[in-house]
């Protein structure tokens, strides 16, 4: 590249602007006193140049560099106080990543050169650090915004019809044999046809992958022999993570979604912007830390050297600061519009919300969100919880937003694997839990239901497991939960025994059938549908092994595993009264019927009654959803019986009609069954669901 004289250039938009001359580069920072530019070469190890931003305005440096163009490597010096007492950490020696870049080139080599101190004989005697971190950073890249899209059109799938599915790039092709070596672990193995295929003849219609925003292995992870295998540590809100290309990492991501898309399945991103990878006071100088701490991260009013740590991660992003903001909020758009996908979950998502007395409803992102043309109409997802005061908000996100509901998770668990009285929680869950979403509009869709995540026991592990088994982690097993609500079922992991491992898929299929037959948006783990076993690991965070790379030799239960997921999605597209878009409280389907939209029934074939929900060794009972067509009746009859015994259970009476069995999780493979209104009674048998439709 040939060196010219740098211009004043633009203060907007921020990042680095090729507009086919040269680039413009663009840089926020509010207590800064002077910016570097740094060129380096294509190898990224020799710096070329270094360019002093010329122009400030509105605290945006920003400056333009004629004949550069796309491939250019660089990075930013800042220059400002190092004053950790008053919130300032600048330090020129340190090589800083462009919060806005989208492409990043090389890897972070850790050493103490990426440290903005000196550390003395005590943690908190920190001197100032001079020894240039350049060759321990990765550069950023000067990327084309040019890109063919062709004729994409997003999905669109409607909430109430949404089935998600949380998956990893690279652990869900990592070890699939039908797909192309070199690609696996990629978004292009993702995006291959045998994977688009699998998806489809599941039946799930969105796609949820964790995080693709390029992030960093932590240091005590690579000194350890480990990774970061989820990715909850976000070095680039707008950079797609080179580790999971397999030739460009921006054209990989743009083919993959177009052909998620093409095949009508959605695309939603777990994005992580409520802390980032430089963690706490101790933490390296990667990018926000050095270009402005007191503008990027929220601080302890008390003592400006320390962070809110209300992620539990070291730092809390500053989104009360407009610039912090208007950077999540074109992070967002960005993924939107040039990515072209179709919605985010939003980890710790309480986050986001926190103003200066709390979680509010009405906080500045989300009225940002909800006004925006772009981000009001792809889904938002919220994870309804963060580590500090007041942060379970479950419920309490605004309209538009769903909200993973971990009561939901609990309740289904504890139900299933033994605790008694807990009907009444049980039937919340069923109904869509409209005693947290049925205000202020909200739709049973708001309730995202899941049993297991990818934070947690695999279905699998839940009922192999009682105890948590973190040993891989390198922390003694203390890490992770310890409230799993899990059963072994007389062997802890794996076993021969066939009556167990009978006893253990029965409880799969009981929780896989009550998510799939609930109202609200279900998730499935990536894996559950044929048991995959994390064996044990609670929090496999950093396991980047067979631990979390599915396999996908199945053995024969997992592959009737399989088919009954399969089944189950079927029939939850077969009859929308299992996706209701509103909730429903037992009106008549039609002008002076006696068939309500939905009525809780006991084994006796009646409406339960109230003295009948406060009984606590009663584990038995049925749900009929019902609604009407042109004159004609449908119901669909839902029993629960988490009791060790067989129940006769009474069908409710109707008329001149035929109830049809259509799932046993007792006999998994029969289906089809007619009983006849003379015949009454149908054998549920002990633990088990089964469900069962009449049309009159």
């Amino acid at each position: 590249m040939t060196r010219h004289a740098i211009e004043a250039g633009d203060p907007y938009p921020l990042g680095a602007t090729w507009d086919g001359s040269g680039v413009n580069f663009a840089l926020f920072s509010a207590h800064a006193e002077r910016v570097e530019l740094c060129l380096f070469d294509a190898s990224g190890r020799r710096e070329l140049a270094r360019h002093d931003l010329p122009g400030n305005t509105n605290q945006v440096w920003h400056g333009y560099l004629p004949y550069a163009g796309p491939g250019t490597l660089y990075g930013y010096r800042v220059h400002g106080p190092y004053d950790p007492t008053r919130g300032h950490r600048f330090n020129p020696h340190k090589l800083l990543l462009d919060p806005y870049a989208r492409q990043h080139h090389g890897a972070i080599r850790w050493s103490d050169t990426v440290n903005g101190y000196r550390a003395g004989n005590k943690s908190e005697d920190l001197s100032f650090c001079k020894r240039d971190s350049a060759s321990a950073m990765p550069k950023c890249v000067v990327t084309d915004p040019a890109s063919t899209w062709g004729q994409d059109t997003p999905p669109s799938i409607p909430w109430a019809e949404t089935v998600i599915y949380e998956t990893h790039v690279r652990g869900m092709t990592r070890l699939h044999p039908k797909v192309t070596k070199s690609h696996r672990g990629t978004y292009t193995g993702l995006a291959d046809p045998h994977m688009i295929e699998y998806l489809k003849a599941l039946g799930v219609t969105t796609v949820e992958l964790l995080p693709v925003q390029a992030f960093v292995n932590d240091r005590f992870l690579v000194e350890r022999k480990l990774k970061n295998y989820w990715g909850y540590s976000t070095l680039g809100y707008f950079t797609p993570h080179g580790q999971y290309a397999h030739s460009n990492a921006i054209q990989d991501f743009k083919t993959m979604v177009r052909r998620f898309h093409d095949a009508n399945l959605e695309v939603v991103l777990d994005v992580v912007y409520n802390h980032t990878a430089e963690g706490n006071h101790l933490g390296p100088h990667l990018s926000w830390r050095g270009i402005d701490n007191a503008s990027y991260y929220r601080l302890n009013p008390q003592e400006r050297r320390y962070y809110i740590n209300d992620t539990g991660c070291g730092n809390t992003l500053n989104l009360n600061h407009p610039r912090v903001l208007q950077m999540v909020m074109d992070s967002l758009r960005y993924w939107v519009k040039e990515m072209h996908v179709d919605g985010f979950r939003f980890d710790l998502a309480s986050t986001l919300g926190r103003e200066e007395k709390g979680f509010d409803g009405k906080a500045s992102f989300f009225n940002a969100v909800l006004q925006d043309p772009v981000l009001s109409r792809v889904k938002l997802i919220a994870e309804p919880w963060d580590l500090g005061p007041g942060g379970y908000q479950l419920g309490q996100f605004p309209l538009g937003w769903a909200e993973w509901n971990d009561r939901f998770r609990d309740t289904t668990r504890k139900y299933w694997l033994g605790q008694p009285g807990l009907l009444p929680e049980l039937a919340k869950s069923v109904h869509g839990s409209g005693d947290v979403f049925e205000h202020h509009d909200r739709q049973p869709w708001a309730s995202v239901n899941f049993i297991t995540s990818h934070d947690g026991f695999t279905l699998r592990d839940l009922v192999s497991y009682e105890h948590k088994h973190n040993e891989a982690n390198g922390e003694e097993n203390r890490d992770g939960h310890g409230a799993n609500y899990s059963a072994n079922f007389g062997v802890e992991g794996e076993t021969d025994d066939p009556a167990i491992n009978a006893h253990r898929w029965q409880r799969m299929r009981n929780m896989m059938a009550t998510l799939l037959f609930s109202q609200g948006t279900p998730m499935i783990l990536a894996g559950d549908e044929f048991g995959h076993s994390k064996q044990g690991n609670n929090n496999a965070y950093c396991q980047d092994n067979e631990i979390n790379w599915l396999d996908w030799k199945f053995s024969d239960d997992q592959q009737a595993m399989q088919r009954f997921v399969s089944r189950l999605l079927q029939l939850r597209k077969q009859f929308p009264v299992l996706r209701r878009d509103c909730f429903v409280h037992g009106t008549p389907v039609l002008p002076d019927s006696p068939i309500l939209d939905i009525d809780w029934i006991g084994a006796h074939g009646g409406t339960l009654h109230e003295s009948e929900w406060r009984e606590l060794t009663k584990r038995c009972m049925g749900v009929v959803l019902s609604d009407a067509a042109d004159g004609r009746v449908r119901s669909l009859l839902i029993i629960f019986n988490a009791s060790d015994n067989a129940v006769d259970f009474t069908l409710p009476a109707r008329q001149n009609a035929q109830w049809e069995l259509l799932l046993d999780t007792a006999q998994p493979d029969i289906s089809g069954g007619v009983y006849h209104p003379g015949e009454s009674v149908v054998p549920v048998a002990a633990q088990s669901v089964t469900a069962l439709q009449v049309e009159m």
